[in-house]
């Protein structure tokens, strides 16, 4: 038995026979004369070297060989369909979808933990993995399929890939509740003047999105005013809590960390806002399993982003980075 001199058409005939169990019928269901059909399951049995379906009372009776094949031609011509069609099967219940996403250090911080429980609660099979990648890898790593997706101030120009955002950031300081600015007035915000006399920390992933708080502080002309860099995020907030440093992290991490370290966060003023992109390639556009998986990240974490009217330019001011955190 050669299987490369099966014509696997017949393999239709067969799934049709089998599941009205009459000749005829099975030539209706696939629009062929009884002629047709009669000489596809002719050619079928010459190929098993089995009837595959012997006449009886009832219709035809598949025979044990037929029985062996013909649920497991069904189930491949169903995927092979639902694969052509794109209209692939997904359930949440048993998918064993494993889900390879990019995340920062502080993406994988602030956004693992609820995307987990979120997964365990609908998804229990399914798996999910945080890829390292750098940012200006993202798009080969999606073209690859070395990632799903990714999380991130992202603004990926490459052909192919898809972005959204998923909410709009801005950075804020974090201090210990005793902190207060070495000159002028404390208020809700702090100034570049009040900055200009503060100490200040910063987090300095090695394989991240994270450029952003450097380039703001430079930007400002304070970035001489930091005086430590960490390499983890988590560092941040036992720094602050313990020392008269100012941490300048996102706002999403800065709520997340005052309630659990009675943290205090400062406004800073004129501080820019950024986007918060999901991004994917385009081959998995139409996916539903993908398509799932970025409703859940936009469900979990999406925040309607408001479209402000252009600010006029200012010459001091360069336009944001297009990388940071989360």
């Amino acid at each position: 038995m050669n299987f490369r001199q099966l014509d696997l058409n017949l393999l239709r005939v067969l799934a049709a026979i089998h599941a009205t169990r009459s000749v005829t019928a099975a030539g209706r269901r696939l629009a062929l004369s009884q002629s047709a059909t009669s000489n596809a399951l002719a050619r079928l049995r010459g190929f098993f070297g089995d009837q595959l379906f012997v006449r009886s009372p009832g219709g035809l009776e598949p025979t044990r060989r037929c029985e062996e094949l013909a649920p497991a031609v069904v189930q491949h011509l169903r995927q092979l369909e639902a694969l052509v069609t794109g209209e692939s099967r997904f359930d949440l219940a048993t998918t064993d979808m494993h889900w390879k996403l990019s995340l920062s250090d502080l993406g994988e911080m602030l956004f693992l933990p609820r995307l987990a429980a979120a997964l365990r609660a609908e998804a229990p099979r399914a798996r999910l993995s945080n890829i390292s990648v750098a940012a200006a890898d993202v798009a080969a790593a999606l073209e690859t399929r070395e990632i799903d997706c990714a999380v991130g101030i992202l603004q990926p120009r490459h052909r192919g890939v898809r972005a959204e955002p998923l909410f709009r950031e801005q950075y804020v300081a974090l201090a210990s509740p005793q902190w207060r600015p070495p000159a002028g007035r404390p208020g809700r915000a702090l100034t570049q003047a009040q900055l200009a006399d503060a100490a200040l920390v910063v987090a300095s992933p090695t394989a991240t999105f994270h450029t952003g708080v450097e380039q703001m502080l430079t930007r400002a002309r304070l970035a001489h005013r930091i005086v430590l860099r960490a390499r983890h995020f988590g560092a941040l907030p036992e720094l602050a809590r313990a020392t008269d440093l100012v941490a300048i992290v996102p706002e999403m991490y800065a709520r997340d960390l005052g309630e659990r370290y009675q943290l205090r966060t400062w406004r800073l003023a004129d501080a820019p806002h950024y986007d918060v992109r999901l991004v994917w390639h385009a081959s998995t556009e139409r996916d539903p399993a993908h398509q799932w998986m970025r409703a859940l990240l936009h469900r979990l974490f999406g925040r309607a982003v408001a479209v402000s009217p252009p600010s006029p330019p200012r010459p001091s001011s360069p336009p944001p980075g297009r990388r940071g955190e989360p």
